[in-house]
């Protein structure tokens, strides 16, 4: 199996560039995916100034910018392709107030109205599904959605924790999502109960924690992932529940990931 790159999505730490970079390096991964969201340092107003220089601070401690988490539209797609990054990946889902199979619909005529701009700029579309009620939560949702585009314009980024929360055996997961998987994400998750054994209904949440300790089963994604030869980015997207303890757990994580697939 050919090496693959692994990133963490930075948005735990709001800290300026070079702090970003230090800290990052430090941690021991290949690269990053930048938010572009207000409140960090490249934002959907300074992109075109703030990217390139996010990537150059960022390469001069060794480290790629393999993705933005961002804006869709042509201007964001444009400063991608000026600093040579290629996967801007998104969360898809319906509005509250439409039917499922009307909001896919709805999803797939918005998505075709990127493709040009996406074709122009060589930017990929990431899909990410994502548990919820009105997200695209699981593999073939995902594929219903992007199956039909060609996937250098649409891909799909397959995040293993919220596959894990859904239940979806992730073999079978990475096999619906392959034609078109341009990305991976690690993280997981367990749920809750949030009610005591006396109420007449039960109520969950999830609770996010490290890579041992979650439904997502890293050491079978991994097997599956080396059994189809994948060499791509793995994101270590950094969610947990407890929040300050982030940088013990990614460095748990990323030590463990390394260790399955490194």
């Amino acid at each position: 199996m050919n090496s693959v790159t692994f990133t963490v999505f930075s948005k735990p730490w709001k800290l300026s560039l070079p702090e970003l970079a230090r800290h990052v390096a430090g941690l021991g991964f290949d690269g990053v995916e930048l938010p572009v969201r207000p409140g960090y340092p490249v934002t959907p107003e300074n992109i075109e100034k703030a990217l390139p220089e996010a990537v150059r601070i960022l390469g001069d401690h060794g480290l790629k910018v393999a993705s933005i988490a961002g804006p869709t539209d042509e201007r964001t797609f444009a400063a991608c392709e000026a600093s040579r990054i290629s996967i801007v990946r998104i969360c898809v889902g319906v509005r509250s107030d439409e039917p499922y199979l009307e909001g896919v619909a709805r999803l797939q005529g918005e998505l075709s109205d990127l493709v040009p701009a996406l074709d122009r700029h060589r930017i990929t579309l990431g899909l990410q599904n994502h548990f919820g009620r009105h997200d695209i939560c699981n593999a073939m949702g995902l594929r219903y959605l992007a199956e039909r585009f060609d996937p250098r314009h649409v891909g799909l980024v397959w995040d293993a924790g919220h596959n894990g929360l859904e239940g979806e055996a992730p073999e079978t997961a990475i096999e619906i999502v392959w034609s078109h998987l341009c990305m991976v994400n690690l993280k997981s998750a367990f749920w809750r109960r949030t009610n005591g054994p006396e109420e007449s209904v039960a109520t969950w949440e999830a609770f996010w924690t490290t890579g041992r300790q979650g439904r997502a089963n890293w050491p079978r994604v991994a097997a599956e992932l080396t059994r189809r030869g994948y060499a791509g980015v793995v994101c270590l997207t950094a969610e947990y529940t407890d929040e300050s303890a982030v940088d013990t757990f990614i460095a748990e994580d990323i030590a463990y990931a390394r260790s399955l697939l490194g």
